[in-house]
């Protein structure tokens, strides 16, 4: 029975800007993209047909709206596999909280289905496969430290920044992406992210110089939606956090620690109030390969 296990690690953006909107509805972004060591785990079990997923998780859909299935869908039918597949979604990123695990789990399965069917395909050919699926999924396949254009399909790999450690709140209130980018309004954005300088603070681990530039103009109007945001950042910093922003288009909420220990002792005390609550720390993987047997 052909089988490969691979982890998924989620995201989060140190810096996320809005320069307009584009002709196919979606928006022009700029961000500075990070992978942190909370993963999925993604199992896929090759069957004689059609395409299923099982999830230890509550609210995903097992369906064709799933990003994993969409990805098994679309490499069946580019390449002409009449194989079927089973997917097993260990879930441990939390859903509809910014932090791409529904496209961490896409770019899995790209990479699982390319060695387990011999597809031979090189990294251009699983980035076109991974942009078709969702905005996420490219950096999801890339992994570590990344400039992200268009869009946010538009990869450029940095040096990885390794080692920095998080902590993480999601609020229960779940957001939806779309509803934040509609009720964007760029005239109202009065403070930006500068881009250059986190990118230079980051390859310098200067972590005063990463707090001061983790603006994320999505945060505003996020935080209209979800006020516990504002409540979640302040208890982070309360808990000694260098800096504090929400990732993506929220509801997550991540602090900047100077070392493990700070992290640690700040995840203790809050993980208390806040059911969804995680420490992590960055890294340069963005799909792992577990297990294979073919």
């Amino acid at each position: 029975m052909r089988r490969i296990v691979l982890k998924a690690y989620a995201k989060i953006n140190w810096a996320l800007d809005v320069l307009g909107k584009r002709s196919d509805g979606y928006h022009e972004v700029r961000m500075v993209m990070q992978s942190i060591d909370l993963w999925d785990m993604v199992s896929l079990v090759e069957k004689e047909n059609g395409i299923s997923i099982v999830c230890n998780m509550n609210g995903i859909p097992v369906d064709e709206t799933n990003t994993a299935y969409r990805a098994a869908a679309l490499i069946k039918e580019r390449f002409g596999i009449e194989k079927g597949l089973e997917i097993e979604l260990q879930k441990r990123i939390p859903i509809a909280a910014g932090m791409a695990g529904g496209s961490a789990d896409a770019a899995a399965v790209l990479v699982g289905l390319n060695r387990m069917w011999g597809l031979n395909l090189q990294d251009g050919d699983l980035m076109a496969l991974a942009s078709f699926i969702g905005s996420d999924v490219p950096f999801c396949l890339v992994g570590g430290t990344a400039l992200a254009g268009g869009r946010g399909e538009e990869i450029t790999a940095l040096s990885p920044v390794k080692g920095i450690w998080l902590v993480l709140v999601t609020p229960e209130q779940r957001i939806s992406t779309a509803e934040v980018y509609g009720r964007l309004n760029l005239s109202r954005i009065s403070v930006k992210p500068d881009i250059a300088s986190m990118v230079n603070s980051l390859q310098r681990r200067d972590l005063e110089g990463i707090a001061r530039n983790m603006i994320n103009v999505l945060e505003g109007v996020t935080a209209e939606l979800c006020p516990w945001i504002d409540v979640v950042k302040s208890d982070i910093m309360g808990q000694g956090a260098i800096g504090c922003c929400m990732n993506g288009s929220g509801p997550t909420v991540y602090g900047l620690f100077g070392d493990e220990g700070a992290a640690r002792k700040a995840y203790a005390a809050l993980r208390h109030r806040y059911p969804q609550c995680y420490v992590a720390q960055t890294t340069g993987l963005g799909v792992q390969v577990m297990e294979e047997a073919f």
